[in-house]
């Protein structure tokens, strides 16, 4: 073992007997998880917010025939076969929580084909997308996800699928297993469900969360309205009854320009009504998912060399031959900015994002470790063989262009309902690409130097400003420039972290403006006096063994940043990228597993990653120089 292995094996021992709560209370919530008791600084619980069983009618139509009760325990660390490969599956990190999140849409309706006295069948046996499922064929049930997703996209439902009585029944039964899994102090279950907005083959998804053991009479569906201010209406009719519910959009990625865009569903520009209806019922944005990442794209960021992070999967979906969706308006970043913007000009944010990461895997299983990925469609991707094979999948796409699941990670006090409900509701989450990296971000004025190796850091940094998800409190006279305070620790199953960077956005004459800082990094690297760049960390991967080794990179990176560039009459919004070093993507460890080379158009290595929830700066009104115009925010389509 050489010098640099036993410096970082001991500093992450030391940091995992932080995490433990081995040390007094004011430390042990500065990294993560407590065992015990109610912690006023916070633990850290990761899980999903985004996943789906037999009950959607796409996964069952892919042959997906594993229960809810198969998700849940599946997150609990338990070993779960899968109906599709047959083996038995098991995360080797479990979950502290999960919501399954299935459509609402024929929500359960298609289980009932697994009874063969069902009415489904004897009265609907000819029905065409049926006899496609009842076939066993998986290109058939392919083509039965196609069929469905035209009655989505056209908004005109089967009323064969649409029975009120079986959708609610359904409903009631969701609610029942997702209370019977629920444990306070172990494991976490949140009822929701996902409303499945896609017009025109144009994502505008949406999941839909509460916060108690009741959920509604019934769900919301893209069939009663396919546009999300009327969602919002509904949120807000089930908060009037009692219901205290949120939405969380989903992967803008595939949306077309439409989940960020400058105008409403019927093509009016933003207006301030608008901004503040939407920043209340839709409280936090997926930033990645099996089909991509959504924080922004190498067209939107050229000046970013990590841009180009799992950007594979570009194509709207359900349209064959694939076509690619607009770029503009379609990323959390470029939307993150724009909505700094809108609060100048407007009063109000529309994009006052918290951020999270999910599955939208189809299979009952969310399997965010990249070394024990089982694909994510049902018979489509269902073993190594299948998903390197070439062979199309859902609506044509390759099995190799989907990631695997990301993870959310929450700050909260104890791993209950209503504290896990409540910390996304205050936006102090973040998102990872799977990894279950510790992140903690905090913005003030006057941080002194050292917090960040101060014992007390979290209790300070809580006292002394925000946590990620809040405002920055209203500037001190004597303060020049905001200050921040981020600590990230490693997976102990994933690789060493490489760097931290602070994300500035902000609006200046009425355009938006950004800058990346890399604020603490790994092996004493030195930024090139000419480019300003940082080097890279190196990569370790053996590509023919799917290994690595942690030689390079830290087990723990923090740092305290003062901008540099703070201008105190303008708005901004900062938020926190944490890279780890590269280690073998999931389609390399497949290729190991079949002895064969790892397939083209995809890496064989990445950088995992976290991107933390945003801190946001407002000026004092009288400080502001709003520009005559605003004409980057009033763009009209083309």
């Amino acid at each position: 073992m050489n010098t640099k292995t036993i410096v970082t094996t001991l500093s992450f021992l030391f940091s995992a007997l932080l995490t433990a709560g081995a040390f007094t209370a004011d430390s042990a919530g500065e990294p993560g998880r407590s065992s015990g008791g109610k912690n006023p600084l916070n633990n850290v619980y990761f899980g999903e917010q985004h996943l789906h069983t037999q009950n959607s009618p796409d996964a069952y139509a892919m042959g997906t025939r594993n229960t809810t009760d198969d998700a849940y325990n599946f997150c609990k660390g338990k070993a779960v076969k899968k109906n599709t490969s047959g083996e038995m599956v098991q995360k080797k990190t479990p979950y502290d929580w999960c919501a399954v999140t299935d459509h609402a849409e024929y929500f359960g309706v298609l289980p009932q084909l697994s009874d063969p006295k069902s009415d489904l069948i004897t009265k609907h046996k000819d029905n065409e997308i049926i006899k496609l499922i009842l076939s066993g064929d998986p290109k058939k049930g392919d083509e039965a996800f196609a069929k469905i997703a035209v009655g989505l996209t056209t908004n005109k439902p089967d009323w064969v699928f649409n029975d009120p009585d079986i959708l609610k029944s359904s409903w009631q039964k969701h609610i029942d297993v997702t209370n019977k899994h629920n444990d306070p102090g172990k494991f976490t279950t949140l009822i929701a469900f996902e409303w499945t907005s896609i017009p025109n083959n144009q994502n505008l998804h949406r999941n839909v969360f509460f916060r108690g053991d009741k959920g509604p009479a019934a769900q919301f569906s893209a069939f009663d309205s396919d546009r999300p201010e009327d969602l919002w209406t509904y949120l807000k009719v089930q908060r009037d009854a009692g219901l205290d519910t949120f939405s969380i959009s989903h992967n803008g990625n595939l949306s077309n320009g439409l989940m960020y865009a400058p105008r409403n569903s019927n093509g009016t520009p933003i207006n301030a009504r608008y901004a503040r209806l939407r920043a209340e019922n839709e409280l936090a944005t997926e930033i990645i998912q099996t089909k991509g990442q959504s924080d922004t794209n190498p067209a939107l960021s050229p000046n970013d060399e990590f841009a180009g992070f799992e950007k594979q999967y570009a194509h709207l979906i359900g349209t064959n031959p694939p076509v690619v969706g607009r770029v503009s308006y379609s990323y959390v970043r470029e939307a993150l900015i724009n909505g700094v913007g809108y609060q100048e000009y407007l009063g109000a944010n529309p994009f006052k994002y918290g951020i999270v990461a999910g599955a939208d895997a189809h299979t009952g299983f969310s399997d965010n470790e990249e070394f024990n990925y089982t694909g994510v469609h049902g018979n489509l991707d269902m073993t190594a063989k299948v998903r390197l094979s070439g062979a199309g999948t859902t609506a044509g796409e390759s099995a190799i262009n989907f990631g695997t699941p990301g993870a959310t990670g929450v700050w909260a006090p104890e791993n209950t309902r209503g504290e896990i409900f409540d910390a996304i509701k205050r936006k102090e989450t973040f998102g990872t690409s799977g990894p279950l990296i510790r992140l903690r971000f905090f913005g003030g004025w006057n941080y002194p130097k050292n917090l960040d190796k101060d014992k007390s850091f979290v209790k300070k940094a809580y006292k002394g400003g925000v946590p990620m998800g809040q405002d920055l409190p209203v500037k001190p006279e004597n303060s020049k420039a905001p200050t921040f305070a981020v600590w990230a620790l490693k997976d102990p199953d994933s690789g060493n972290l490489d760097r931290v960077q602070i994300i500035k956005g902000w609006y200046q004459n009425g355009y938006p403006q950004k800058k990346i800082y890399d604020v603490s990094w790994s092996d004493n690297r030195k930024v090139d006096a000419k480019t300003g760049k940082l080097p890279p960390v190196g990569n370790t991967v053996d590509v023919k063994h799917a290994s690595y080794t942690n030689s390079i990179g830290d087990t723990q990176l923090s740092a305290v940043w003062t901008d540099p560039d703070f201008d105190p009459a303008l708005h901004a919004v900062y938020n926190v990228r944490v890279l780890e070093i590269p280690t073998p993507r999931w389609t390399t460890c497949d290729a190991k597993a079949l002895g064969i080379e790892p397939p083209a158009g995809v890496d064989a290595t990445i950088q995992e990653r976290a991107w933390s929830s945003p801190i946001w700066y407002t000026p004092d009104p009288k400080l502001v120089k709003q520009a005559p115009a605003y004409p980057h925010l009033h763009q009209i389509f083309n």
